[in-house]
């Protein structure tokens, strides 16, 4: 029987991998799909630079990407906002292959002014104005504007000045007209003509922008004036396009809050599984563990980490874990498998993947989830930990085993039939390592040591209890196991 649930075990682990494998492969070898006319993605920057918009920006640009969109053009009108998420938007849009246009609705503040360097073209609206990027320290909270250290104040204008002047050479713009925006210590000066003086922090009209200097002469910033958006498309030659605005959804803000405590969520799930486990019937923390689980995909989901088949993995994991612990005893094919499913179905979930990528992550892009995945491993240990110390002698305890157990059984039912039990000895059916299958006569039980390994055929004998699965420890003499009825 062991050999017959080994080799089906075995079966059912390598279809679900072989499935999983080839979904997997065609989202990340999918090929552009063909068309007639070009298709041009319109993303709106409105709002302030934080991470909502980081998930709308990264959601826009997988659908343009997937859809083999010719253009990328940026509906902007902000004014800035946080420099970490203005450089994680900067690297979203640097994954899109085709143009990257920004069409200055109105201002482009700091951060705006930022993102809009990181496209090949710019374009301004009438009585439009764009730049005074230099950076601003908020205190604690949000506490407004502090002062810090000429240093590092110093530092970090380098930093971020070099990081934005790369891609305003990597797109033909003038770097020196980035870095009068940012450091108020840069003269701009051009032609003779002092544009910004040392001191101030340049900021620009839509027809300054576009006033032209050098040999041969070249648009300072601007390529030039449009009255509407519309207007952009027919000069770009894009009138007759397919176009899709991508709008936000509301769930961008849900999203942060979610995947900011990703770690909890896993911390919550992986001690509610383990509590549901060492009580009776299904209750109270299994239900709480599952839904942790649920907020961490679903907070990957609506933040575009990925999809929802890393869920499905992840519970194709728990699925042979079960089968492990009530069906197939023994079979560590499926409790190893289940567990690598499980593992990869949480890192997965938060891996930034786009389309037509590899199928295998890269280090930079499991940073994060690895990152994630060890703090929620290191506080769901010490959560069990004290909870198994705790949890026990508190009135709750007796509440959940009471909620978990059957309608006719009650508290007392259960510790009677525990008394009637203690002591009484078996034959191990699976290997206890530490925890297994036992038969006590015609029954057949969960149970565990006490941390020993105990081999399948070996007698033990209950004594004590951990909720209702029994402690076991090693007696003498062996027996075979006592065949299935």
């Amino acid at each position: 029987m062991y050999s017959f649930c080994m080799r089906k075990g075995k079966r059912t682990v390598l279809s679900l991998l072989f499935l999983f494998l080839c979904s997997s492969i065609g989202v990340g070898g999918e090929t552009s799909p063909s068309k007639s006319k070009k298709i041009v993605y319109i993303l709106p920057i409105r709002q302030d630079i934080a991470p909502p918009l980081v998930y709308l920006v990264r959601r826009g640009v997988k659908e343009a990407i997937a859809a083999g969109a010719d253009a990328l053009i940026l509906d902007m009108d902000t004014n800035g906002g946080y420099a970490d998420a203005t450089l994680e938007i900067i690297d979203i849009l640097d994954r899109f292959p085709g143009k990257k246009i920004t069409y200055v609705n109105k201002k482009a503040y700091s951060a705006g002014a930022f993102i809009a360097v990181a496209t090949e073209q710019i374009y301004m609206a009438p009585e439009s104005v764009i730049g005074a990027a230099a950076p601003i320290f908020i205190g604690p909270g949000g506490s407004g504007p502090q002062q810090v250290p000429s240093t590092l104040e110093a530092k970090i204008i380098s930093a971020l000045s070099a990081r934005i002047r790369a891609y305003a050479q990597k797109y033909g713009h003038n770097p020196r007209v980035i870095e009068a925006m940012i450091d108020k210590n840069k003269e701009l000066k051009i032609d003779g003509k002092v544009i910004c003086a040392k001191g101030e922090i340049l900021t620009l009209t839509n027809q300054e922008a576009e006033q032209r200097y050098g040999n041969p002469p070249k648009p300072l910033l601007s390529l030039g004036t449009v009255k509407s958006l519309d207007a952009l498309l027919e000069r770009l030659g894009y009138a007759n396009a397919k176009k899709v605005y991508v709008q936000p959804t509301g769930a961008e803000k849900l999203a942060q809050w979610l995947t900011s405590l990703s770690w909890l969520w896993l911390i919550i799930g992986i001690a509610g599984i383990y509590i549901e486990m060492k009580t009776p019937g299904f209750g109270v923390p299994g239900t709480i563990g599952i839904i942790a689980f649920i907020l961490y995909f679903a907070g990957s989901y609506i933040a575009g980490f990925a999809g929802l088949e890393w869920a499905l993995v992840f519970l194709a994991g728990l699925i042979l874990i079960a089968l492990e612990i009530f069906v197939w005893p023994g079979v560590m094919v499926l409790l190893l498998s289940g567990g690598l499913l499980c593992l990869l179905g949480l890192v997965m979930a938060l891996v930034d993947r786009y389309p037509h990528m590899p199928l295998l992550p890269t280090l930079d892009q499991l940073e994060r989830p690895l990152e994630t995945l060890s703090i929620a491993i290191l506080g769901a240990g010490l959560t069990i930990y004290i909870l198994s110390r705790l949890l026990p002698k508190t009135p709750v305890y007796t509440i959940i085993v009471q909620q978990g157990a059957s309608a006719t059984e009650s508290v007392q039912q259960i510790e009677s039939w525990k008394q009637t039990h203690l002591g009484q000895v078996g034959v191990a059916v699976s290997p206890l390592r530490p925890s297994g299958k036992a038969r006590f006569g015609n029954e057949l039980l969960d149970v565990t040591t006490e941390g020993e390994f105990i081999p399948s055929g070996a007698r033990v004998r209950i004594i004590g209890f951990s909720g209702k699965t029994a402690i076991v420890e090693e007696v003498e003499g062996t027996d075979s196991a006592p065949e299935m009825m």
